[in-house]
Formats: structure tokens, sequence, C-alpha cells
């Protein structure tokens, strides 16, 4: 959402008022409400919640433990996460700061990452600090620390009041792979891994896949959203990482949260919490999928 600005009022259309009316008036509840039926064409049933869908946003409105905001932060969860699995997962962190402007390049490495500590798609790799386009990445962090991430992407109450940071980390390449790292995230619920998916080809001309594996990396039979990956390989330490992420979860002990881990080299590396993947508002074909989901995460 833009910055509104009266003089401008002329040059907006009808639909730029209604959403600036969606984005900062209606309650979350009546926002979700809205947003729900916008993209599944029904009502959402927040009294007798059936689908995962609908017990995302349920838990968006019902389940605000404070201590959610640490956790969804990219520079505290580390911390977190540290004293419950061990600092020997944590990719080492660089730096953390306020502005932009604050950074000094010259002390940071030849190869590293830069990312908002209180979004998801802020991150910026540099892989060869001499050809590194610093003022392209200060329009991308600047313009991310701008968004309030809890109304941008739909009112995900974990990211509300999140004070925008940067932080760099290490560089970390997989030696036999090429291209991104894929990222394992693990649904967690009530403390028990049901399922995982992996993100892969997310810069590719075809875009992003999403795949589904059950406990025993079978892959289950449906799509959320993106299309399928059938090329997707099982990580070698799949077991320690269900076994790190059913920890992480005992310890956040709510219904359902996802623990995101990278396997790199020989290791496990920690990437983030989340408790709303997609928002609630990625749909599942077929659909019966998003009823059996549901009916793992107990309220």
């Amino acid at each position: 959402m833009k910055y509104f600005h009266p003089k401008r009022y002329y040059r907006k259309s009808k639909k730029y008022f209604r959403d600036l009316f969606l984005y900062y008036i209606l309650t979350d509840k009546m926002y979700l409400k809205y947003q729900y039926k916008k993209v599944f064409g029904r009502k959402l049933d927040l009294k007798n919640p059936q689908t995962f869908n609908e017990k995302i946003q349920w838990l968006k409105l019902y389940d605000r433990n404070p201590a959610y905001h640490n956790m969804v932060d990219k520079y505290e969860a580390k911390e977190i996460v540290a004293k419950i699995i061990g600092e020997e997962y944590i990719i080492p962190t660089l730096g953390v700061w306020d502005k932009f402007d604050d950074i000094d390049f010259n002390l940071l490495p030849n190869q590293f990452v830069l990312k908002c500590t209180h979004d998801a798609a802020s991150t910026v790799i540099c892989k060869d600090k001499s050809s590194f386009d610093i003022e392209k990445a200060k329009r991308k962090i600047t313009a991310a620390q701008k968004i309030d991430y809890y109304r941008y992407e739909n009112r995900q109450w974990a990211y509300k009041g999140i004070k925008p940071r940067i932080i760099a980390e290490e560089y970390l390449e997989d030696e036999e792979k090429t291209g991104e790292l894929e990222d394992y995230k693990f649904l967690i619920f009530n403390q028990k891994h049901r399922c995982s998916f992996v993100c892969s080809n997310r810069n590719t001309k075809e875009g992003l896949n999403v795949t589904f594996f059950d406990e025993k990396w079978e892959m289950m039979p449906f799509e959320r959203h993106y299309k399928t990956d059938s090329n997707v390989l099982k990580p070698r330490l799949y077991l320690k990482m269900v076994e790190l992420s059913e920890r992480i979860a005992q310890y956040v002990n709510n219904p359902f949260v996802r623990v995101d881990l990278y396997e790199i080299n020989g290791k496990i590396y920690f990437g983030e919490i989340t408790f709303y993947p997609g928002g609630g508002v990625e749909e599942f074909t077929p659909e019966k999928w998003d009823y059996v989901l549901g009916s793992w995460i107990k309220l």
C-alpha cells in the first residue's frame, strides 16, 4: 500500500480507496472474513472451523501469545532456537542495523546475505562484493522496511509491531548442488510432525514448486496453490530434522507451527518459525486435503 496523499486524490481510482479502507479501517476479524470469501468464495466459519485454512485464520485471531513476536523476528528467533536445539544449527549473524546507511560494507566478507527481520521477501544475496549493487539493495531493503507486514500479509498477528531491522548473515552454499538452496518446511500439529513441504525452483522461468511429503517422505497426492516437483530428493538428515523441528514445536507449545530448516554440506541449519503458512489463503487441489490437514489441528 503506497503512502496516501490527499493532493493526489483525483488520480486515485475507486478500487484504491476501497483497498485503503480495507487495509486500515477494518478490524482483523472483518478483514479476514472479507479476504477468505474473496479467495475461496464462501464465508469463513470461525465458530466451527474445519479446514486448514479456516483454522489458520482462527489462530490469527485467538492464539495471540506475545512470545510469538520474537519467534518470527529473524534476529530474535536465532537466540531462542539456539537455546532449544543448540548454537551449531544457527546461521552465523554478521551484523544487525536499524537503517541501511548504518551498514559498513567494508566490514562484511566478500559474500553475505541481507534481509529484513520483520518480513519474508526482502532477501538480498551478495556473491561478490566487488560487483554488488549497493544502491539497488538499498532500494529493496528500505522499501521493505516501510511495509507493515502484519497488515500487508493478511493480518498475520505474530508480525504486528516488530521493529523492521536489517540483518546480515553468512552466505552458505551447498557444494553438491547448484542454484538456490532448498528449504524444508516441517508442519507440526500439536507438537507432532505430520507432513513437510519443499519449495524448489523459486527463481526459474517455470516458477516456484511446492511439494508435500508425509512422515515417511512419500509424496502426498495434492497441490497447494503451486505445482509439485517430482524431482525433490529426501534430505539425508531427514529424521534428525524431524526431531529438531518437534523440539522447537514443543517449546512453542501451540496447536500448529511450521519450522523451516536447511541441509547444507551435511549440516542442518535453522531457517525460521512460521505460524500462518500462505497466510491461510492458499487453496488445496483436491479440496478435501484442506479438510484433512485441518483435522490435524486441535484447537
